[in-house]
């Protein structure tokens, strides 16, 4: 730093003031040098990317990852998981009680428990919470969830109007009473979800969101939280900003003063900002970069195992992906080791099975894999031979780098094995998730994650009307299969009912599992319990930044 010097008289208010800019400019200048991840050490704010911009923050609408990893730092639900032993643990409920018919489930809350706005956080912020998930007005994405209420499944047809026949109720401010339609094993697994933690409806009344998503609820400003964060601001498309909460009743425990998540898609950049000094934890890692990582004796990489599959969605009512035997053959000519192997090369498992092996102790008994000869016959038979009349079709991905190698390699595959031509198309995320609800595609990447312990999870998204199935795909028997499966009791019984169900997406083609995922990221070492598992959930509260 240039050595000034300066000659300081009280009777020259010229020198003092010159002196006073100077240093100003000095101190600015070396303030502006110092790195985003060592402030944030010093400060208690980490620096993460998150990916695609976050559309909203209503846990009863949203359905992508970006959103959830938010949601996880801002709402707080009955229960917890943790996220190595998958025990449930208390979070807002202290303790509860089962009957012994499995069916009623009595929750006691904390008194401490108060949302970001200070005022208390009682049972009847959940009963409200839970009215609005189920009521057909809102037409949330997971009213299916809370179908196994008693009552539930009628009141969201709209058969059932009274929410007081439904089964919870607000015993008193701190007892909550969950009543079953049958017993659920999964059901304090299944409370982990988004969707059933507490939202702030007095709020969201005052913004006219009670019964219309997308209402400004959830803007910074606006937003209550019953979490250990509130949020505090929202530049779209570059940060969103949490702030510890400081009513959140564990405050004590939470070790960041902030969290700001980036939005950043290109994996290249996100992994330039790593380097600079710019992000504590990226999401992913490029594929060019793995191996200069992987040779470093302290590596920042990271491969976290994780429940979750990615796949293709074919539209089932669109010709001639309406036909069974073409969605098959095109499945059956992908090569997942080749992909996971040359192309992902992060550890991924070749997907078999839509459902992951040992989610809730899931093992699939049926399995796809590479078979070009079989898929070539189905595609004569379907009328097809070596590709002729196939008739031009899309594959639509979300833009990513990852995502556009790994169509590129598989519409390689479909050319060389089966003649067919098909044509790439990208889209920003939220286009493309408009694009999957409007059935605007022929074929897409999905993924999907677990959220709790149950292979249920995975296979209830393509029961007829469920609104995440994006697939057109209506098969009554399956509908009929899953709805047995929620209501056997004999776990043995359970477990195969799920497997003919997994068995039954992989015969009719309706998806195309690629692999099964890993966690791949950087992060900096002073980022201290950063818990990995095996869902795709973040436990910012205990999250600490020590050098």
């Amino acid at each position: 730093m240039p050595n000034f010097k300066f000659r300081f008289k009280r009777s020259n208010r010229r020198w003092i003031t010159l002196a006073g800019v100077l240093i100003g400019i000095l101190v600015g200048g070396c303030a502006r040098t110092e790195r985003a991840v060592d402030s944030g050490v010093r400060d208690g704010i980490l620096h993460i990317n998150n990916g695609t911009e976050v559309p909203d923050l209503d846990p009863h609408t949203v359905t992508g990852t970006p959103e959830f990893h938010v949601m996880d730092a801002l709402f707080e639900g009955l229960v917890e998981q943790d996220p190595t032993t998958r025990e449930i643990l208390p979070a807002i409920a202290t303790v509860w009680e089962v009957s012994t018919d499995l069916c009623t489930y009595t929750f006691s809350l904390r008194p401490t428990a108060k949302w970001s706005n200070g005022r208390p956080l009682t049972a009847d912020d959940f009963v409200r919470s839970y009215e609005r998930a189920l009521n057909p007005l809102l037409g949330g994405n997971y009213a299916y969830l809370f179908e196994v209420l008693d009552g539930g499944s009628a009141y969201s047809r709209g058969e059932l109007t009274d929410f007081t026949a439904v089964g919870v109720k607000a015993v008193d401010a701190h007892t909550l009473e969950i009543r079953l339609a049958h017993p659920v094993p999964y059901f304090l697994s299944l409370l982990t979800y988004p969707c059933w933690r507490p939202l702030p409806i007095d709020v969201i009344e005052e913004h006219d969101g009670l019964r219309r998503p997308g209402s400004r609820w959830t803007r910074a400003g606006n937003l209550v939280s019953s979490g250990p964060f509130q949020l505090t601001r929202w530049e779209q498309n570059r940060v969103l900003v949490v702030e510890r909460n400081p009513h959140y009743w564990d405050a004590e425990t939470v070790g960041l003063n902030a969290i700001h998540f980036y939005t950043v898609e290109s994996y290249d950049t996100e992994e330039r900002m790593f380097r600079s000094g710019q992000l504590h934890i990226t999401l992913n890692v490029p594929l060019t970069k793995r191996e200069t990582y992987l040779a470093m004796e302290h590596s920042p990489l990271r491969d976290d195992p994780l429940l979750g599959t990615y796949f293709f969605r074919f539209n089932t009512t669109r010709e001639p992906f309406d036909d069974p035997r073409v969605r098959r053959a095109l499945s059956l000519a992908i090569d997942r080791e080749a992909i996971v192997n040359k192309v992902t090369r992060g550890g991924q498992a070749p997907a078999g099975s839509f459902t992951p092996p040992s989610v809730g102790g899931f093992e699939p008994t049926q399995l796809v894999s590479f078979d070009p000869d079989e898929a070539r016959r189905l595609l004569v038979e379907a009328g097809f031979p070596e590709g002729r009349g196939f008739p031009n079709s899309d594959l639509l991905y979300n833009t990513s780098e990852s995502h556009r190698t790994i169509a590129e390699a598989i519409q390689q595959m479909w050319k060389v094995e089966l003649g067919i031509d098909i044509s790439l198309y990208n889209q920003e995320w939220k286009v493309y998730l408009d694009s999957l609800d409007s059935l605007d595609f022929d074929v897409t990447r999905s993924g999907w994650t677990a959220v709790y312990d149950d292979a249920n999870q995975f296979l209830e998204i393509f029961a007829p009307e469920n609104p995440n199935n994006h697939t057109g795909w209506a098969d009554l028997a399956y509908h009929d299969l899953l709805t047995a499966s929620m209501r056997e009791s004999d776990p043995k019984r359970r477990q195969e009912t799920l497997q003919r169900l997994d068995a039954m997406l992989i015969d009719q083609g309706v998806v195309a599992p690629i692999y099964h995922y890993t966690n791949s990221y950087l992060i900096d070492p002073r980022v201290k319990n950063w818990i990995p598992g095996p869902y795709d959930k973040r436990l910012y509260k205990y999250v600490r930044l020590e050098e």
